[in-house]
């Protein structure tokens, strides 16, 4: 059975059989303290949908991410199963807060310390280089990499290799401009994800060809992303006390 995200908003997780001997939750609630106080801004809701996601991966399963940062994300995934491949690309090139060597030494630093690094697979790469050099099929694709328009629009390409009863998790829809954007052209254009359900703006996607209701489905997150948009202008003009009317806490975008 698929773990789920919620309807829509709020997550309703249901344990898949593993073959780890202790139960889901208290399996998560350890790993999660190894990945929380790793910096990112993948949420605990949105770290237990990729727990279970992975931990219901078919045994040899493998897992792609990409976009790894520090690894807050690549310690969920890869503490999920023993025995399931997790490949993480990041080419942790310089720029910003988002890569650099420095990022790339915090990286192994905090796999070594959750005690997963012999379990991950980093390719040092830029997504479309590691694509390119790609054959084999892939149970989890989880896209949190650069979130401009044609960055992630070229790595929606990876669906391509994800089985059919595989998942495809992407991060920061109906959260960024670019995300966003870019899901909407490719399910026009394309159409070949069906859109399941979200946790925050972490959705979920299964393969398959989207109907016309099924794309409402997705498109039913606009009104979302329209106050998340309003929410980042309010957050930069240093009007918290605004954002906090449309529901947001915190000085962090939402996601």
């Amino acid at each position: 059975m698929q773990p789920t995200l919620g309807d829509d908003s709020v997550e309703a997780p249901e344990p898949p059989p593993s073959t780890l001997s202790e139960g889901a939750d208290g399996a998560f609630v350890r790993v999660w303290s190894q990945a929380d106080p790793v910096p990112g801004w993948l949420t605990r809701d949105q770290g237990r949908a990729l727990f279970e996601t992975a931990r219901s991966c078919p045994a040899g399963g493998v897992v792609v991410e990409i976009g790894s940062h520090q690894g807050r994300s690549t310690i969920v995934l890869a503490s999920a199963r023993e025995d399931v491949q997790v490949v993480a690309v990041d080419p942790h090139r310089a720029g910003g807060k988002f890569g650099g060597s420095e990022t790339a030494r915090h990286f192994t630093a905090h796999l070594e310390r959750s005690g997963v690094r012999h379990r991950v697979d980093h390719r040092s790469v830029t997504s479309a280089a590691a694509r390119a050099t790609w054959s084999g099929p892939i149970d989890v694709l989880y896209i949190d990499g650069k979130h401009d328009y044609w960055t992630v629009l070229d790595d929606l390409r990876w669906t391509k290799f994800v089985r059919s009863e595989g998942t495809v998790l992407i991060h920061d829809v109906f959260g960024s401009l670019g995300v966003t954007s870019a899901l909407l052209v490719h399910q026009v254009r394309s159409g070949t994800l069906v859109y399941v359900d979200r946790q925050g703006s972490l959705a979920r996607f299964r393969p398959g060809h989207a109907t016309w209701t099924d794309r409402r489905r997705f498109a039913s997150g606009l009104p979302w992303f329209a106050r998340n948009l309003v929410v980042k202008v309010l957050l930069r003009a240093r009007l918290h006390s605004f954002a906090s009317r449309l529901g947001h806490a915190g000085p962090d975008d939402p996601f």
